[in-house]
């Protein structure tokens, strides 16, 4: 059973601290859950890109890694197998897929609008994303560091 990272809702954590990266992470996710009126779901749809990319990001900061501040999210998962131990599932590869939404979908008229279904396999491939980054960061606080081999 994996371990369980606890986070205390709002604690915070200095920026080096994968665990802030972690809280943000959730706190789009959050976002991207949250079915408000009026909200188009592209904006949702960047709130679960935004989720995925920082829990990508909390797994570079716990290793250590310098990452450029992109929204290329297959850059990002390059990243992670070229400079950690730790392997990337076929649900976390997915949320390269979410990197569309960083950019041409924020603006009218770059694509359609998102369907129902595409937003939630947004939700989805981040919420993955985000489970898969905790239980690496729950793991290493547990002093369980290593990686999956």
């Amino acid at each position: 059973m994996p371990a369980k990272l606890r986070l205390v809702q709002g604690k915070r954590f200095p920026p080096d601290d994968p665990r802030e990266w972690l809280n943000r992470a959730r706190s789009n996710l959050v976002q991207a859950r949250a079915r408000v009126e009026g909200v188009y779901l592209e904006d949702m749809c960047f709130a679960a890109q935004q989720a995925a990319e920082k829990a990508i990001k909390a797994v570079l900061v716990l290793n250590r890694v310098g990452f450029p501040y992109i929204h290329d999210i297959a850059n990002l998962l390059e990243l992670v197998l070229a400079k950690t131990r730790y392997d990337v599932p076929p649900e976390v590869r997915r949320a390269a897929r979410l990197t569309r939404y960083a950019v041409v979908t924020r603006y009218p008229g770059w694509l359609e609008p998102i369907t129902e279904g595409q937003y939630e396999e947004a939700i989805n491939i981040a919420e993955a994303t985000v489970r898969w980054a905790e239980d690496i960061i729950a793991r290493d606080l547990a002093g369980e560091r290593g990686g999956e081999d």
